[in-house]
């Protein structure tokens, strides 16, 4: 399964590991990723996403609600 929020889009990003000596080597940096239930009302059901930390604050500001439409209107399934 890909590491990706459906809300933001983030993904794995790679870059270098620096060590103290200045050596570098390859790594990734994986997206903070959550599997929080949200209710939604207009469903009447909970429902289940993979989000990032960012979009779960995008959540609260912005609502389920439109967030889910706009899922929707991607052609997200739920």
């Amino acid at each position: 399964m890909a590491k990706v929020c459906v809300v933001t889009g983030k993904k794995p990003i790679s870059g270098n590991k620096v060590s103290h000596a200045n050596n570098k080597t390859r790594r990734t940096f994986e997206p903070n990723l959550h599997y929080p239930r949200f209710w939604v009302p207009s469903l009447n059901r909970f429902v289940r996403l993979r989000v990032s930390a960012k979009a779960i604050k995008t959540i609260d500001k912005n609502g389920i609600e439109s967030v889910i439409l706009d899922l929707q209107r991607r052609g997200v399934k739920l």
